[in-house]
């Protein structure tokens, strides 16, 4: 089974060997394999040509393809690695690997910290986090007053600016997640380490909580 699969991933866009990805990533040679099934469902949801756009992310992610978030728009960048506007297969896996139950905390963190620097900066600043903050809120439905807002991001910043310099870079960050596991509850997506028996829509939901981002 695996040679024939082998053979279908040499006809995508951006093929990599799935040996080199298991490798590479949290994944076994059978993960990726049953991941190439979950992709080409994806990448074929819209545009049909064996890419991730843009469009088919946001519909895996809200099962709507022109919903603006800035949520979904971070974390489709941050999958895109190469920058050119779609996620192939190689990019896929790779990224995919960070929500995996084995991926070590500190790649998490890492990624978590990558997600809310907007500006790509090396460090995390009150608007961005405000603008993350607003996002996730309105990804998931739950509608809470400008005080209330405020009030979580300067309760974060009292946390996590240990410096008191108005920013968070990563060893603040990786500080603060160790004391606020919370934070990292919805880098983890269960499902993934029994991808060859569940065969599960790719949805990431994102949830906040009073205690949380």
């Amino acid at each position: 089974m695996g040679c024939v699969i082998s053979k279908k991933f040499k006809r995508i866009p951006g093929y990599e060997d799935p040996t080199l990805l298991a490798s590479e990533t949290s994944f076994s040679l059978n993960e990726v394999e049953a991941l190439y099934e979950l992709f080409k469902k994806l990448s074929h949801s819209i545009f049909k040509d064996g890419l991730i756009h843009k469009e088919e992310f946001q519909l895996a992610l809200f099962r709507n393809s022109t919903r603006k978030n800035l949520f979904a728009d971070r974390i489709f960048d941050l999958f895109d690695l190469k920058r050119n506007g779609v996620i192939e297969f190689g990019e896929f896996v790779r990224s995919l690997s960070v929500f995996h139950p084995d991926t070590p905390k500190s790649d998490k963190i890492n990624f978590a910290f990558r997600l809310y620097d907007l500006r790509n900066a090396g460090f995390i600043e009150r608007e961005e986090l405000q603008e993350m903050v607003l996002a996730i809120l309105n990804e998931s439905d739950i509608i809470l007053s400008d005080d209330m807002v405020e009030l979580i991001v300067d309760k974060t910043f009292q946390q996590a600016d240990s410096k008191g310099d108005g920013r968070i870079d990563l060893d603040e960050w990786k500080e603060f997640a160790c004391q606020n596991p919370a934070l990292l509850k919805n880098m983890t997506l269960p499902y993934l380490k029994d991808i060859t028996t569940v065969f599960p829509s790719f949805v990431m939901r994102s949830e906040i909580e009073d205690d949380s981002l």
